[in-house]
């Protein structure tokens, strides 16, 4: 009888650990190319939209590319995310005086509005967040200088509501507020148009100090 106990414990204890042990998701990668990384995970969350605002549904979800385009897309959250993609360490300078490193995995813009296909007088895109609260522009010529990412993960894990699902602006040499999150929509435009900090007074151009 305390032989079959023992047994059904060792039994329960084993089922126990197997069910512990299943599958925890990837792991957060802490250092890349000898490069020390930011955390995923941070305590504070500046953004001006609340969380239900910016709420995106992966199923119902579309990425589109319109304004001054040939061919205005409007992508799954799959179909985005089949398209070629990068790694790349960048820096994020906030202007609060803050800086984080952080691995971004994303899409490239120009692979998009290549696909699109440019209209003669294009010059700027406009980014607007899921909640449509947000907006902020970059130049055209800064996009495919910076070769700029719509970044999906950030130190190989994917993006969540706090950190920007879908996708978020990945802008090197740009003060924070030009790293849109919560993309949802990439309008091109023929001239300057001032996003929700820009018309508050925030520089335009955003240039990180160097």
């Amino acid at each position: 009888m305390l032989s079959r106990l023992f047994a059904s414990c060792l039994l329960l204890l084993f089922t126990a650990s197997f069910a512990w042990s299943g599958p925890q998701g990837p792991a957060e990668i802490k250092t890349y190319q000898g490069k020390e990384l930011s955390p995923f995970d941070r305590l504070y969350d500046n953004a001006v939209e609340n969380p239900l605002e910016r709420q995106a549904n992966k199923k119902s979800y579309r990425l589109k590319v319109d304004g001054l385009v040939a061919n205005p897309l409007s992508l799954t959250y799959e179909q985005a995310l089949a398209l070629p993609h990068v790694r790349r360490v960048v820096d994020m300078p906030c202007v609060e005086g803050w800086t984080e490193t952080l691995l971004y995995e994303g899409v490239r813009l120009v692979d998009l509005l290549e696909k699109a296909g440019l209209k003669p007088g294009a010059d700027r895109v406009v980014f607007h967040t899921v909640g449509k609260r947000y907006t902020s522009s970059l130049s055209l010529a800064y996009v495919k200088k910076a070769d700029l990412l719509l970044g999906f993960k950030i130190n190989g894990l994917t993006l969540d509501q706090k950190r920007g699902f879908p996708f978020q602006a990945v802008a090197p040499g740009k003060l924070g507020y030009k790293w849109v999150k919560w993309i949802e929509r990439v309008e091109v435009i023929d001239k300057p148009r001032l996003g929700y900090w820009e018309q508050r007074g925030y520089s335009d151009q955003a240039d990180a100090k160097r």
